[in-house]
């Protein structure tokens, strides 16, 4: 007992005698309202889950207390946003005034930021007023009774409900043991001793079960297999529809082509120009496929009347050939 004489120590669970003790070797509730938080606590009439308020993870939030009447939820997230990505900010409020209860719940992404805003936070000035950080007692401190009950921590001297245990108020290292002995008769449940550290260190708040990360972990990763096979299952529908779609056009350009040449024969010239149910794209297409139509067939025709007049050609210069062959026999005889 002599090394924490000089130390402080913080309870993992809360006591509502021992709250109210600064050094949490008291055996008896010394006023009201810690009588009445032990009555509570022992009838188990405090359920911390029943509050429809509260959501979001616990092990992300953290309690900010202290705040300026003055603070609103926008100015709150500025300033917390500094530490991190605030994913909910719940500023509490009075149920009839609507006026600031001076203190709130900041839910972060991650446990990290939230770490990173209750190591850095603490003390920190907001609208002139030096606020204070904890984390979740509400949902992650066993047998947590709240303010309105007679429990909580802190509190003022003036009020009669002066509280211990907490990060601003640690309990003193007692000078005596905890009397377990006169507990014990008194049919009183002995509060933990807690863990002794020194006055300048920062007590770590509780961290996440490790089957609880692991499930998250796990779930995040078969969300993001979902997601790809969800995006894959979707692009190969999307592929199979513009190919069905596809298909469905050309089928039904090569039947009104049919139907087009069926009714008006061969010719380009002697088809209609578009039909009062065709849209404009389809009449785009058709006109398209017409100018390719005239196209090939001028091409064709060309080319025939062209072979027939090098056909011509050749057989007039076969006739010719040997009339000249003569011609020029004679003029070199004489």
């Amino acid at each position: 007992m002599s090394s924490n004489i000089n130390s402080v120590f913080y309870a993992e669970s809360y006591h509502p005698i021992q709250a109210g003790s600064i050094d949490g070797t008291d055996i008896l509730p010394h006023d009201n309202a810690v009588y009445r938080a032990l009555l509570c606590s022992n009838a188990a009439l405090y359920d911390p889950t029943g509050d429809p308020k509260i959501i979001g993870d616990p092990y992300c939030t953290v309690f900010v207390g202290r705040l300026s009447h003055l603070t609103t939820e926008p100015t709150l997230h500025k300033a917390m946003s500094k530490y991190g990505r605030v994913k909910n900010l719940r500023l509490v409020r009075h149920i009839v005034t609507g006026a600031s209860r001076r203190f709130a719940f900041v839910e972060f992404e991650t446990e990290r930021e939230m770490r990173r805003a209750y190591q850095d936070a603490h003390h920190a000035i907001i609208d002139d007023a030096e606020i204070i950080v904890d984390y979740n007692r509400q949902k992650l401190m066993p047998g947590w009774i709240p303010r309105r009950l007679g429990g909580g921590l802190g509190g003022r001297k003036e009020s009669g409900q002066l509280r211990f245990g907490g990060r601003e108020r640690p309990f003193r290292a007692p000078l005596q043991p905890i009397p377990y002995e006169d507990l014990k008769k008194l049919g009183i449940t002995p509060p933990p001793e807690g863990r002794y550290m020194s006055r300048f260190q920062v007590p770590s708040p509780p961290r996440k079960p490790r089957k609880l990360v692991e499930k998250e972990e796990y779930s995040y990763k078969r969300s993001s297999v979902d997601r790809e096979e969800l995006s894959q299952r979707s692009s190969s529908m999307e592929r199979d529809e513009h190919r069905r779609t596809v298909g469905r056009k050309q089928d039904s350009r090569k039947r009104s082509y049919v139907e087009e040449e069926s009714q008006y024969g061969k010719s380009s010239e002697d088809r209609p120009e578009c039909s009062p149910n065709t849209t404009s794209i389809e009449t785009d297409h058709d006109y398209k496929w017409r100018t390719l139509d005239r196209e090939e067939h001028y091409h064709s025709r060309s080319n025939a009347e062209g072979g027939e007049i090098s056909r011509k050609r050749s057989s007039r210069d076969k006739e010719e050939r040997p009339s000249k062959r003569r011609r020029h026999y004679s003029r070199s005889n004489h």
